[in-house]
């Protein structure tokens, strides 16, 4: 007998960003206006294909402003950068463009505010995410990461009057406010933003992978492996109720078997 028919659902909202699509604008406009190369400080957005494709018409990717010749055009990435990063560029004569997602660049402007007036800053997100680096650069003296509920148990601060939480802006929603959860439980003066800081493409993605989530037997998320959101899109989809979900670079990457 043969299968039966498969019907294919489209989440949607999907697809890239406006804060990746801006990002992406500004080393092509860089590298028409300046020529190439241009370099760029980490990949501009953690997609495989994007980054590929900018190396092919004469972009750079380079880990550190070390690696850039002296007085080159360099872009700052759409995940931000610490304030020390723009004092380098400006010390080696770099011509800085920055792409960082304008609301990454509110989560910075939160923290400078919140540091200025003695807050404590618990910031909710993944330690080692190019996001987070840069975010916890603006006011390090002040801000602890939190990666996740286990360590919101055990979390201390040097003084919890004054204390508020901010997160990063691709965090699973349900996963964040489950860390700040634990930490409200610790924490009775806790604050939160006057604002959320989770992105609201991040958001809008993972409620329409929650609305479909229940009626798949597999849910595919296309995204590359170092992608905050596409790993989350896949925790989300299993959280609510998909049989099971896999990440994908591209169709190569499909497996007969996760379909029959």
């Amino acid at each position: 007998m043969d299968n039966p028919t498969k019907k294919i659902l489209l989440a949607s909202p999907r697809g890239y960003c406006a804060g990746v699509d801006r990002a992406v604008v500004t080393v092509e406009k860089a590298l028409e206006l300046y020529g190439p190369p241009v370099y760029v400080r980490k990949e501009i957005v953690h997609n495989k294909y994007v980054v590929q494709d900018l190396q092919g018409r004469g972009a750079i990717f380079v880990d550190e402003l070390d690696e850039v010749p002296e007085g080159s055009t360099v872009v700052f990435s759409a995940h931000g950068v610490a304030p020390s990063v723009h004092v380098e560029a400006a010390e080696r004569d770099l011509k800085a463009i920055d792409a960082t997602c304008p609301l990454v660049t509110k989560v910075h402007a939160e923290v400078k505010r919140f540091a200025s007036e003695g807050f404590q800053i618990l910031l909710v997100g993944h330690n080692d995410h190019e996001e987070v680096v840069g975010t916890a650069g603006e006011a390090p003296e002040v801000i602890t990461v939190v990666q996740d509920a286990n360590e919101a148990a055990t979390v201390e601060v040097a003084d919890s009057s004054k204390l508020i939480w901010l997160s990063q802006t691709t965090l699973s929603v349900d996963e964040a406010m489950a860390t700040v959860d634990v930490l409200k439980s610790r924490f009775p003066n806790l604050l939160s933003p006057p604002s959320d800081d989770i992105c609201y493409a991040t958001q809008n993605r993972q409620l329409a992978v929650k609305a479909m989530a229940k009626q798949c037997d597999v849910v595919i998320v296309v995204g590359s492996v170092n992608s905050s959101n596409s790993v989350r899109l896949v925790e989300v989809a299993l959280d609510a109720g998909a049989k099971t979900s896999y990440r994908v670079d591209d169709a190569t990457e499909l497996q007969e078997e996760w379909f029959t």
